[in-house]
């Protein structure tokens, strides 16, 4: 997901339409006018220090790089994603052992490259968009997530890019906000046929839980946690049909299903229209102002719709636990118990938290661009094409128990 960051010394706009023009065609310069280094000038971006961005050489339009920050975070972030990788294939390790791990780690590695295979690509979408642009922008940030206990734990908060300048038209934005989740489902869909195709026998799964092999089926326990379905999931499950494929309480077991799986969350959360995720480029550039406003507004309701009832359900069991702790007699939470049964299926409290990030810290209407020009058709047929893959994508209930 990129993010715009604008500088107090960030670079001015004006025309940003063609930005073929070339340095012989330009005006000769006005010796009564002061030479401004931050001005934008015929399309191009003019910097004290560089040369115009839109006739650098395409690898050095991005301004300086941290390489070395970049790799760091990289490097860590493979670790935590192996380690969750080892964590959800069911392979115990120490890291007070190195040799050990060492050893196991190994295993964790599927689960990891796919992962970060999809967040990688997601973002170099972003940044070879911002190239083509000529827009300044910082390679992708991974952000490691380590180990937390009572966290569902995948390794990494995923990945972001700084763009450095206002993006000041239309396609610009579509093409940056589009390119990302496009890119990022490609390779999710490609590592969950691949993972689909590949389903190992069920004796993986008695590795894991030899319990289950004196069993003619998988239980499912109450307190089994336990993935959604999206819409790509079940065609794929059709397609793919076999008796070894995991039900979905022991789909995490399985890396490439579940790497596949992650990425269609990603893309899916990224694919909302609110503010300035990738979403909301996407209508803003194909819709306008009024559209992605609007509708905005209406994901950000639904969200609230879906997750806020089941949350302040689980506060309210919390709330009645800590009482019987605290009183020593038994309480109960019983204030929503007229919800629907059917809202109670399609309902997950993670929509009320991700509601309030965004509208705390994202912002749900989009910041205007100067040239709202009407994207061509081409545009516009692969907007309606991440529309598409939203829907594919999106899971009501991502996670639950029982």
């Amino acid at each position: 997901m990129p993010e715009n960051s604008f500088p107090s010394d960030a670079v001015r706009y004006s025309d940003r339409q063609d930005l073929s023009t070339s340095p012989s065609s330009l005006p000769p310069p006005n010796p009564s006018v002061p030479f401004d280094a931050g001005q934008f000038d015929a399309g191009q971006i003019v910097d004290a220090e560089d040369e115009p961005a839109s006739i650098l050489p395409f690898w050095q339009r991005t301004g300086k790089q941290n390489y070395v920050l970049h790799v760091l975070l990289f490097l860590i972030t493979l670790i935590t994603t192996t380690l969750a990788g080892l964590t959800w294939g069911g392979y115990d390790y120490d890291l007070s052992q190195p040799q050990q791990l060492w050893q196991t780690f190994a295993n964790g590695l599927p689960y990891s490259i796919s992962v970060l295979l999809i967040l990688t690509c997601h973002e170099f979408g972003h940044f070879f968009a911002t190239m083509h642009h000529s827009i300044r922008a910082t390679l992708p940030y991974f952000i490691p997530l380590p180990q937390i206990p009572f966290l569902i734990n995948i390794g990494t908060f995923g990945a972001v890019i700084k763009i450095k300048e206002r993006i000041a038209d239309s396609r610009a934005l579509f093409d940056i906000g589009v390119y990302g989740p496009i890119s990022g489902f490609v390779v999710a869909l490609a590592v969950l046929v691949y993972g689909f195709a590949t389903v190992p026998p069920v004796d993986y799964l008695y590795r894991i839980h030899p319990e289950y092999e004196g069993l003619r089926t998988i239980p499912l326990t109450p307190d089994a946690f336990s993935t959604g379905k999206n819409l790509l999931y079940l065609l794929l499950e059709k397609i793919f049909y076999s008796p070894s494929l995991p039900p979905m309480h022991e789909m995490y077991h399985y890396p490439f299903l579940f790497a596949g799986w992650i990425g269609c969350m990603v893309t899916a959360i990224n694919l909302l229209p609110v503010g300035q995720l990738d979403g909301g480029h996407i209508v803003y550039a194909m819709f306008g102002r009024r559209v992605q406003r609007t509708v905005a507004r209406i994901v950000i309701a639904l969200m609230l719709i879906m997750g806020l009832p089941v949350f302040l359900e689980q506060m309210g069991g919390l709330f009645a636990y800590l009482l019987s702790l605290m009183t020593g007699r038994e309480m109960q939470f019983a204030g929503m118990s007229w919800m629907p049964e059917w809202l109670r299926k399609i309902s997950w409290p993670g929509w009320a938290l991700w509601a309030f990030i965004l509208l705390r810290f994202v912002r749900i209407d989009h910041p205007p661009v100067e040239d709202e020009s009407p994207l061509d058709t081409n545009r516009v047929i692969i907007g309606w094409i991440s529309i598409a893959i939203f829907i594919l994508c999106f899971t009501p209930v991502p996670f639950g128990i029982g």
